[in-house]
């Protein structure tokens, strides 16, 4: 499937298309075509899981709960009392509030997790993308988390960014879905690309074993 790319500045417009809520359904993404929809069997191999985060009594209480891959490890992340320090654990609208680090599965990079007071996912996700170290290249599908009768309508992001620290461009890509208390935003990104497309599997199981009730 090929994706539409985008620049930021109308990246705004095509996720206004998207409405995740409401008494007539979704609306499909203006411009985009629609992802595959999760099913059991969808999981890429070698991302089974061996716990799940998000749940009361986790490393990372959340508003969602998802697997974790093998030798992934979470940690809750609370903002600092200084100022400057909590602002680097903002992006947009976004605060970060869990990190799951792949060091110990063997990969440089990180699934974080962010939340958005309110919202929605479509307007959560501009916000975040937007903040983000130049993003470009944008390509913007509708999917879905979770699967069978607890799946959820979700806003997925796939760009390139340029990485400040190596002067490279690397892949990054998220995912949004609505949740209690507002938005939560699923983030992979990785040292560079290579990276980034190893933790592919890791990503899927996030997705595909969501539930929006931890």
């Amino acid at each position: 499937m090929t994706l539409p790319t985008r620049t930021v500045p109308v990246l705004a417009a095509l996720l206004a298309g998207v409405l995740l809520t409401g008494c007539g359904g979704p609306e499909p993404i203006a411009g985009a075509t629609p992802g595959p929809r999760p099913t059991p069997s969808s999981t890429p191999s070698g991302a089974s899981a061996v716990a799940r985060v998000g749940a009361d009594g986790s490393a990372c209480p959340l508003p969602v709960s998802f697997g974790i891959a093998a030798g992934w490890k979470p940690r809750a992340v609370e903002a600092p009392e200084d100022p400057d320090l909590a602002e680097l654990l903002r992006q947009g609208p976004a605060e970060m509030v869990c990190e799951i680090d792949a060091k110990p599965a063997g990969n440089i990079g990180f699934l974080r997790v962010w939340t958005v007071r309110g919202g929605n996912p479509a307007s959560a996700i501009e916000g975040f993308v937007k903040a983000g170290e130049q993003p470009y290249g944008i390509a913007l599908r509708e999917t879905t988390a979770g699967t069978g009768a607890g799946s959820v309508l979700a806003a997925e992001v796939l760009y390139t960014v340029l990485d400040e620290l190596t002067q490279e461009s690397k892949k990054e890509r998220a995912f949004a879905v609505t949740a209690p208390g507002g938005t939560v935003i699923v983030h992979l990104g990785g040292f560079d690309t290579a990276e980034h497309q190893a933790m592919l599997p890791a990503y899927e199981l996030a997705r595909t074993s969501l539930r929006t009730a931890p």
